[in-house]
């Protein structure tokens, strides 16, 4: 399936009636723009023994693993509602399970988890204050299931997020990478932000990153701890409760589809 959130786009893979090997060359493939289907995250639905409804596994367009994606746990959460018909469900992700309402009007709000602001927990590569790392312009630290570098700008139109993403998702700080947000601060339950995601590039949303930069402008003093947070693609409200971190938005199912054998077999 294709689907996307404020055009944080999916491929959506429902492998709960039958096993599926997925590969970094298969997820990368699926990725291509032109020769595959093309995604932002592929996720992958699996069963689970746990007491979730499901096993979600994510991967990024260059094939690498990551361990949360907000936008498409709020794809999946609508599409098994749709399915069953339930308005309360379970997700397990490689960040803990993970709880989803229906808010009705296709309306999806999902939980989190609570954030990671322990250094070790983001992770970070060393003891330091998470707050504001030791970086020009002083960014934010947050863990989300994936880590996350916030800066806070004067003029996030004014970034140039094609040469300033790389440089900070590669920081030495962050040993396993790190999604890279800009974010102005418009009053204080609103936020402009664009977002370069690890793996992926620049993206029109990212729900991870959304609750990452709620998060750290809450702590900061800059906003309250529910915030509206408008993104290239579209506006999603994030609000940081005593229970985790609820992000709230629509979606959409573009289309559902079947790979041909014959790409799949120009894949061996």
């Amino acid at each position: 399936m294709k689907m996307h959130g404020l055009g944080n786009d999916f491929v959506v893979i429902d492998a709960r009636a039958q096993s599926l090997e997925m590969t970094e060359s298969l997820a990368r493939a699926l990725g291509d723009r032109h020769r595959g289907v093309g995604f932002d995250q592929l996720a992958v639905i699996l069963r689970t023994d746990s007491i979730a409804d499901a096993y979600l596994k994510f991967y990024n367009s260059d094939g690498s693993t990551a361990g949360a994606c907000g936008n498409a746990t709020r794809c999946i959460a609508r599409y098994l509602m749709d399915e069953t018909g339930d308005e309360l469900l379970s997700l397990e992700t490689e960040h803990g399970i993970l709880f989803a309402k229906d808010m009705g009007d296709q309306i999806t709000s999902i939980n989190m988890g609570h954030p990671d602001l322990n250094w070790q927990e983001i992770p970070l590569s060393q003891n330091i204050d998470t707050l504001e790392l030791p970086i020009d312009g002083s960014p934010t630290a947050t863990g989300m299931g994936n880590p996350h570098c916030t800066f806070f700008v004067g003029d996030v139109d004014a970034i140039d997020l094609e040469t300033q993403g790389p440089a900070f998702e590669h920081h030495p700080f962050y040993p396993e990478r790190t999604n890279v947000q800009f974010a102005q601060v418009v009053g204080t339950d609103h936020i402009r932000m664009r977002v370069w995601e690890r793996g992926v590039g620049v993206t029109l949303a990212s729900g991870s990153s959304s609750c990452a930069t709620a998060v750290a402008a809450a702590r900061r003093g800059l906003t309250g701890r529910t915030v509206r947070i408008d993104l290239d693609g579209g506006t999603l409200h994030i609000d940081w409760r005593d229970d985790g971190v609820w992000m709230t938005g629509g979606t959409m199912h573009v289309f559902s589809g079947t790979l041909t054998q014959s790409f799949l077999d120009s894949l061996q």
